[in-house]
């Protein structure tokens, strides 16, 4: 039975699309089986992280209604284990049907190892949309202090709902500015009270690899391509170190 992890974050701005696509694309590099869906009805993103803005790709609502099966989300060209669903435009959080959700989900469970949900950036309605259903929350935040405060406030809510999987991940660290701003990774673990899943580094390549429209994966092996392979592999189980920090 396959797991349904959960990409949140309290505010947008901290790269939880860019690192959403970079974690699914290593596990399925690696040859699990993976499924990414979009959350971020409206405002979807992941198809550009993911280097599938030319591919016409079925919603989730277009599974979650029956019109389609889980089988026929997009296939990945340069990653074969991966399939994608992209966000319905025409919606509301608010009027997604959570129980068909809940559905399509316990289906993609048995058909993939582990299934992505990019939430939208906030604690509303598509927040409860894919924390409810997840096995694992990735709680992802950058060093300033207005992220920090809203990954503590989303952890308090996500605990309220009775989740206790949940880890910290804090994006785009750069040692400048964090020694400008005197805070340390120890620091974002300890205000948002939460233990630490990984820490990527600020890297103009997940910008680049968006604008080319490429995979941060094929577009580079190191900075925040490296730093996600290194989730990936602690999402596994598999005893890999995080980096000084």
């Amino acid at each position: 039975m396959g797991e349904v992890i959960a990409v949140l974050s309290g505010k947008g701005g901290t790269g939880k699309t860019s690192l959403c696509a970079g974690i699914a694309s290593a596990l399925a590099k690696e040859g699990k089986s993976v499924l990414c869906i979009d959350c971020d009805v409206g405002l979807r993103n992941l198809d550009i992280s993911l280097g599938l803005t030319d591919c016409g790709c079925l919603s989730f609502w277009d599974v979650c209604s029956g019109g389609y099966d889980l089988s026929c989300a997009a296939a990945h060209p340069d990653f074969p284990a991966l399939r994608f669903l992209t966000a319905p435009m025409n919606l509301s959080p608010e009027s997604i049907d959570a129980e068909a959700f809940g559905q399509m989900l316990r289906q993609a469970r048995k058909q993939f190892s582990y299934v992505f949900l990019d939430a939208p950036a906030g604690v509303d309605a598509g927040f409860r949309l894919c924390a409810r259903p997840a096995d694992r929350i990735l709680l992802v935040t950058a060093g300033d202090p207005a992220s920090v405060r809203d990954a503590a406030r989303a952890g308090e809510l996500l605990e309220k709902m009775g989740k206790r999987q949940i880890r910290i991940v804090v994006n785009r660290v750069s040692p400048r500015l964090f020694g400008a701003v005197r805070i340390t990774v120890d620091d974002v673990m300890d205000r948002s009270g939460l233990p630490l899943l990984g820490v990527v580094p600020d890297d103009t390549s997940v910008t680049l690899a968006a604008a080319f429209e490429k995979p941060l994966l094929t577009f580079t092996q190191k900075g925040a391509a490296a730093a996600c392979c290194r989730i990936a592999k602690r999402i596994q189980g598999l005893p890999v170190p995080i980096p000084n920090r």
